[in-house]
């Protein structure tokens, strides 16, 4: 088993759907990911929080077994971010984003960070993912996500971290908008095409659509889930369960690892959307996971 590193936001989200809504509920990507990875590996966290960051979060984290020593607490408040989802549960709209003590994150990794075999840069500055990429040694994988404002107001420094990572997880509007197709299936040979091997672009209740250089595509739906409470962290989840999958491995991963690993992180966000926040991904087992498996196959098989 092999160590994964995270660096993202921690953060406490508000969030309204048609299901209902809370207030200051545990989020951010790099919490989303680590409870889905630590369920197959071992992640060490790189993030900062403000002085209100609960205990119960701390020990929510810890009890997966998730290496926190890269985990700043300065003073100030936790990011924060409120947001709904109305008729599209594809598509949040932002209602507020207080970055707090986020504004400032300076990821400096612990020495003993700094030999991890797979690495997942999650959705923060492209500068400051490159300066992950800067501190550590001879990874076996890096993966990245992104998001719409970096794509508009970054582009460039973003196709330079895209240069120096694996596989970009992105989502389909997401995809469009960096290479200006219209669609996800013309997208994802032009963003491999700057740089990554692989590339998954994340469909909400579509599934997913994994392109790489040695293949082309392999594509699969979502789980039927009938009620979404709350798709967010959906991606960060499937990315989770993803990286996680992949580092449980004993290889370097291969394309098989790779399709498998989407499945992975398919039936990992299947169940984070089915509560708020982090409650259903929290209560999640490697027995939950596999009877869920277990009935995907059936959904997906002649």
């Amino acid at each position: 088993m092999s160590e994964i590193l995270v660096v993202g936001s921690l953060a406490y989200d508000s969030i309204q759907t048609p299901s209902g809504k809370v207030d200051r509920a545990l989020g951010g990507s790099a919490n989303y990911f680590s409870l889905a990875a630590s369920l197959f590996s071992k992640v060490r966290v790189v993030g900062v929080v403000g002085e209100d960051y609960e205990q119960g979060d701390y020990e929510l984290l810890n009890s997966r077994g998730v290496d926190l020593s890269g985990l700043s607490k300065v003073a100030g408040k936790t990011f924060h971010w409120a947001g709904s989802y109305e008729g599209d549960m594809n598509e949040a709209k932002t209602l507020q984003t207080d970055l707090n003590v986020f504004e400032h994150f300076n990821p400096q990794l612990p020495e003993h960070f700094k030999d991890s075999s797979f690495v997942f840069l999650a959705n923060i500055a492209p500068e400051l993912q490159l300066q992950v990429l800067e501190q550590v040694k001879a990874p076996k994988f890096v993966g990245m996500d992104t998001m719409n404002f970096w794509i508009s107001i970054k582009k460039e420094k973003l196709i330079e971290v895209l240069k120096k990572v694996d596989l970009v997880l992105i989502n389909e509007g997401e995809a469009k908008m960096l290479t200006g197709a219209a669609n996800a299936i013309s997208a994802a040979p032009l963003i491999t095409a700057l740089g990554p091997q692989a590339v998954v672009i994340k469909r909400g209740e579509y599934g997913f659509a994994m392109y790489t250089k040695e293949e082309g595509y392999f594509i699969l739906p979502a789980m039927p889930i009938p009620t979404v409470v709350d798709p967010t962290g959906a991606g960060d989840t499937f990315a989770g369960g993803f990286f996680g999958y992949l580092a449980a491995q004993k290889d370097k991963p291969t394309l098989g690892h790779l399709k498998q690993a989407c499945i992975m992180g398919s039936m990992m966000a299947s169940h984070t959307i089915q509560d708020f926040s982090v409650r259903a991904l929290s209560k999640v087992t490697l027995g939950d996971v596999e009877k869920r498996l277990a009935d995907y196959k059936k959904v997906i098989t002649l």
